[in-house]
């Protein structure tokens, strides 16, 4: 099947799962199983799994050997006890009322002993994929060693296709590989955007990551406004010399937010009131304040009534947006609104509503919102830099993947 990205390279031509014959072949399946957890260990969402049995399904009707693997945190190749995967496979386990093996290793004759004793039919997962330090590193190596599993890959981790990782491009050098149910989605949908997103196209940006503003700046000639909020939003009201008390911002990408502001300040649209605390804390003591107003003592939390409406304002007349990153603190309940209502609104608009991965698609999901979007990302990252055209390792791998198992 033909997915196409346009950006600099064009159309990526990759294989999806009807493509291949499955029946009685062991299947290396990377799957994203990163879940929030709280601080006793205990899984907070499972939306993940979810999203993924369809793929899972599949492959199990088609009598496979099937291996999972995923990644959870970011051990950075230590082993971590508290991110080992055993309580994911114990949820998948019972979401698909099926026994996972889950192996307390990635590599070794252990491993290699248990993939063999497998029956078809049965499932293992892995133990998180990022304990070895070669899948970060995108070893040659351990790519190789994790491709001898298997007959097949299966690449159906879109929130990680933005890495250049062993486990996600590396493997695709050695054995033959195909897109998931869920990268096969997420190219269909997003790839309706980049070709003729509808004017007017919004964009609502949030959260705490600063790779964002980046990514304002590759879709600046796409996008007709910005709505910024989260930490995004308090770096670029310090850039404009707003006193932001005690609020995080990211000092890293401060100037470039001075410079964006320079050169498009009609479609950089800011907060003009606020909700803030006293300090960091889900039960602490808020007001809501004026922009020109804030206490230097105090920290920024959501966004204000006024901006929730000054936004509702704008998206009135969408006809596409993109939403990437929580206008606040959602998981508190005082720190929501501005999410929760921005949610609620643009789900009774006609728009095409894309919704990018991460917090923005678990406050979609924990509002019941999901089915009124047009799409839900599982890929937050992911989903903007291929919303901005930019080359995905792991879809590029899939072409290079396709090219040389079908010469």
């Amino acid at each position: 099947m033909d997915l196409s990205l346009n950006g600099a390279n064009g159309m990526y031509k990759f294989k999806t799962l009807k493509d291949f014959d499955f029946k009685n072949k062991r299947v290396l399946l990377r799957v994203d199983f990163n879940l929030p957890i709280d601080e006793q260990g205990n899984i907070l969402n499972n939306w993940r799994i979810k999203k993924s049995l369809k793929t899972i399904n599949y492959l199990l009707d088609q009598n496979v050997k099937l291996i999972i693997a995923t990644h959870f945190g970011r051990p950075q190749g230590e082993i971590i006890e508290k991110l080992r995967v055993d309580k994911i496979a114990q949820t998948l386990s019972e979401i698909i009322q099926k026994p996972v093996k889950k192996l307390d290793d990635v590599l070794g004759n252990d491993v290699k002993l248990a993939i063999k004793e497998m029956k078809f039919g049965e499932i293992i997962m892995l133990e998180n994929i990022q304990f070895d330090p070669g899948e970060i590193k995108n070893s040659d190596d351990y790519a190789k060693k994790l491709a001898d599993y298997a007959d097949i890959f299966v690449f159906d981790c879109f929130g990680q296709a933005h890495r250049n990782y062993a486990s996600i491009a590396g493997i695709q050098k050695f054995i033959p590989s195909c897109a998931g149910f869920i990268v096969q989605n997420e190219v269909e949908n997003l790839n309706q955007v980049i070709k003729n997103p509808v004017q007017p196209f919004y964009a609502i940006i949030g959260g705490v990551k600063s790779d964002k503003i980046g990514v304002i700046e590759l879709l600046m000639d796409r996008v007709d406004k910005f709505l910024i909020g989260g930490v995004l939003a308090n770096t670029f009201l310090k850039a404009q010399g707003v006193n932001i008390g005690f609020s995080k911002f990211d000092q890293k990408t401060l100037e470039f937010a001075k410079k964006i502001i320079n050169t498009h300040a009609d479609k950089i649209i800011l907060p003009e009131d606020l909700v803030v605390a006293n300090k960091f804390d889900s039960q602490s003591k808020f007001e809501i304040i004026d922009i020109k107003d804030i206490p230097a003592e105090k920290t920024i939390l959501d966004i204000g009534p006024q901006t929730i409406t000054n936004y509702e304002e704008i998206l009135t007349d969408a006809q596409t947006i993109v939403w990437a990153g929580t206008l606040g603190v959602f998981e508190w309940t005082n720190f929501s609104a501005g999410t929760r209502s921005i949610a609620n609104f643009i789900s009774n608009l006609k728009a095409v509503k894309i919704i990018g991965g991460g917090d923005t698609a678990s406050a979609i999901e924990s509002l019941g919102l999901e089915e009124k979007m047009t799409h839900v990302s599982t890929g937050g990252g992911a989903s903007l830099e291929f919303l901005a055209g930019n080359e995905l390792p792991a879809l590029k791998a899939l072409e290079k993947n396709y090219k040389k198992f079908n010469s």
